[in-house]
């Protein structure tokens, strides 16, 4: 029996799920293989021979002049790239020069995916169950979306009321949906979303406008808001995200009820913290955002780990989304817990929140 023939370089190269780019002396583009054409978003031929800079640049200049040298060996973990002009993303570069060809470089470039826990460290510290960042085909997710925005464009020139109103808000949630897209695909990042003060409520109310725009929901949902509320220290596009996770679930929980009954209540919470790491101050969570439902409640053997990856007690769910709604919480420096209440037949998830700096700070001025 003859042995089997050896792979070839070439395909084992061809097989690599990394992005390979040859890169010849003058740093063209020589070759890739079809990871890179997957990540650069467009064929071989559309970049064969042009320069390495207009498709791969760095924000971290040294990185481009490591680049330059042709000779140097270079492993770079999360470093931020821009590919093809886009908004920088985190990946891991590795540049190697090509032996007995003098000037001429490999460069790889892959998805960061370090082992974090989905949820990060958060109150209760770190998560024991790990998820790897999910290597989306964001192109494939994006293209569709970018067609609905058109579309929605074009439906808003002639639309007029309610029908106006719901153009705009496809448009908007397209957009938040792209950028959630690009959270999902660096779910272990160790880097938080930009925070600033938001209005709980404004978030709240878009949040149930998306949910009440699918079909099958209750007429209406219950609200219980304290309008005194000052604004919270978070991301709007993060908080809109948990609030509507929040509805879809209690929809999910409530759905075979005769009257499925869903609340919405904000309120002060004092006395609730964030206790802090490393010798850091605690950091005091005064606002309570709660979603209820009437529903048969989480399944006691789930109840402790109910926001870990991949737990679920739908029969066919993915233990995505409350994993999600804690990662995001705890990037908000808040907290995320559930309770069911046996008296009213409710089961409650609470979002505690921090107020956000500069209102506390006017208050202590005007006092």
């Amino acid at each position: 029996m003859s042995p089997p023939d050896r792979p070839d370089a070439q395909r084992l190269i061809a097989s690599l799920p990394i992005a390979v780019l040859l890169l010849a002396p003058d740093r063209t583009v020589a070759a890739v293989n079809p990871a890179a054409e997957q990540l650069l978003g467009q064929g071989a031929q559309r970049f064969s021979g042009r320069f390495v800079g207009t498709l791969v640049s760095f924000v971290e200049p040294r990185l481009d002049e490591q680049l330059d040298q042709g000779d140097a060996q270079v492993f770079a973990r999360d470093a931020l790239v821009r590919i093809a002009g886009a908004p920088p993303r985190r990946l891991d570069v590795m540049l190697a020069p090509v032996a007995h060809h003098p000037g001429w470089q490999m460069l790889a470039l892959h998805e960061t995916i370090g082992v974090e826990a989905l949820g990060g460290e958060g109150p209760s510290g770190a998560l024991t169950s790990p998820l790897r960042a999910p290597a989306v085909l964001a192109h494939e997710i994006k293209n569709p979306l970018a067609g609905i925005r058109g579309a929605a464009q074009l439906l808003a020139r002639s639309a007029q009321g309610a029908d106006l109103a719901l153009t705009e808000l496809i448009t908007g949630e397209v957009h938040r949906i792209a950028a959630l897209v690009d959270r999902m695909q660096s779910l272990g990042r160790r880097h938080r979303e930009p925070a600033g003060p938001c209005n709980l409520h404004e978030a709240v109310r878009r949040a149930q406008a998306v949910a009440q725009a699918s079909p099958g929901w209750p007429s209406t949902i219950e609200e219980s808001f304290d309008p005194s509320l000052p604004p919270v220290l978070c991301n709007a596009d993060a908080l809109v995200q948990v609030v509507l996770n929040l509805l879809v679930n209690a929809r999910e929980a409530c759905g075979e009820r005769p009257e499925p009954r869903i609340v919405v209540r904000t309120r002060f919470a004092s006395g609730i913290r964030l206790h802090g790491e490393r010798g850091e101050t605690s950091v005091p969570l005064p606002i309570e955002l709660r979603v209820s439902d009437n529903g048969p409640g989480v399944d006691p053997a789930l109840r402790e780990h109910i926001f870990e990856p991949f737990v679920s007690g739908k029969p066919a769910g993915q233990g995505l989304g409350l994993a999600l709604v804690q990662k995001l919480a705890h990037e908000m420096n808040g907290r995320i817990t559930h309770d069911r209440e046996d008296a009213t037949g409710l089961t409650h998830f609470r979002l505690h929140l921090p107020v956000a700096a500069k209102t506390v700070a006017a208050k202590r001025a005007a006092a």
